[in-house]
């Protein structure tokens, strides 16, 4: 490393409301437009069902839901971004996703004690770029890996 650069973190930046979060390049696919998604029965209600990804079953979560207990209203801008955790392949919708961003090791903060919006497990840190503050999330405790699992062991029934 050069003197006087520091590490830095690429991001995919979404927007929830009017809340900016952040999740790791390394554990994003792709980037979708909504599709149709088919409800599976007895899941819990942030699993929004499941959709067909070019030929693979792919559960689908709704953040607005998982974090705030409401509906996402889906518009134009509205995205399913296809992330990866280990062998496990979940897309969760957003508001609309931004930017691919690299956050310097050095402007992410520690999670606060407290965020009016989401469960403080679900986030990894914070970070201020520019005039902006980003949430990261930690998606291993976001998706609720044992749901999805469950989930998928359902439909590939």
């Amino acid at each position: 490393m050069i003197k006087g650069q520091s590490l830095a973190r690429k991001v995919i930046v979404f927007r929830l409301d009017n809340e900016e979060f952040a999740v790791p390049v390394s554990q994003v696919g792709s980037i979708e437009k909504i599709l149709p998604i088919t409800r599976v029965p007895g899941t819990p209600a942030f699993i929004k069902g499941v959709i067909n990804l070019r030929g693979v079953v792919t559960p689908i979560i709704d953040l607005k839901t998982r974090f705030k207990n409401e509906q996402t209203s889906f518009t134009d801008a509205s995205r399913i971004i296809i992330v990866y955790l280990d062998e496990l392949m979940v897309g969760i919708i957003v508001d609309e996703a931004n930017d691919v961003i690299d956050i310097k090791e050095d402007a992410i903060e520690p999670k606060p004690e407290v965020i009016h919006s989401v469960e403080v497990d679900y986030i990894s840190g914070v970070a201020k770029v520019d005039e902006r503050l980003l949430v990261l999330l930690d998606l291993e405790k976001v998706l609720n890996r044992d749901a999805i699992s469950e989930l998928q062991a359902t439909v590939e029934r």
